[in-house]
């Protein structure tokens, strides 16, 4: 299975279209579409969260890959309870673009509580997104993270 993710993210990142050109408001765009993610899990509404995910996504999180409806079964829950209840601190977007293809990464500082134990995590996440018809959709999304380490 890990080769076919890479297999298709590989063709998701590969070249564009001939003559397809980005712009900024491509850019701005894709960077709106992940800012709703996550202002949607803060919100608690899990249909918005849904709406910007393609039926064929797939998120990768601690060494395991979920589908679309896997992710909205059994993590998404965990994702908004996690959020409503730690304060998070968002760094600026980075978006690339190629075609009809755009990958965004981030990072984000999370403290709080969750679930009765103490939470201050650094994290990063990379989300690839397509242009469709409707506007940009999110396609993949990887998220990493490790404990911060106590200052010195």
């Amino acid at each position: 299975m890990r080769l076919t993710v890479c297999c298709v993210l590989l063709l998701l990142l590969s070249g564009a279209p001939a003559g397809a050109q980005p712009t900024t408001t491509d850019a701005a765009a894709v960077t709106a579409v992940v800012h709703e993610f996550h202002s949607q899990l803060r919100a608690g509404d899990a249909a918005g969260v849904m709406r910007l995910i393609a039926d064929d996504a797939l998120m990768l999180e601690a060494g395991g890959f979920e589908t679309r409806d896997e992710y909205e079964k059994h993590h998404l829950p965990a994702d908004i309870e996690f959020e409503k209840a730690v304060t998070s601190k968002r760094s600026d977007i980075r978006v690339v673009l190629n075609g009809q293809t755009a990958w965004a990464t981030s990072s984000a500082e999370f403290t709080g509580t969750f679930r009765g134990r103490s939470v201050d995590t650094i994290s990063a996440e990379l989300m690839v997104l397509t242009r469709e018809p409707a506007g940009w959709r999110i396609r993949a999304i990887h998220w990493s993270g490790r404990a911060r380490k106590p200052a010195k």
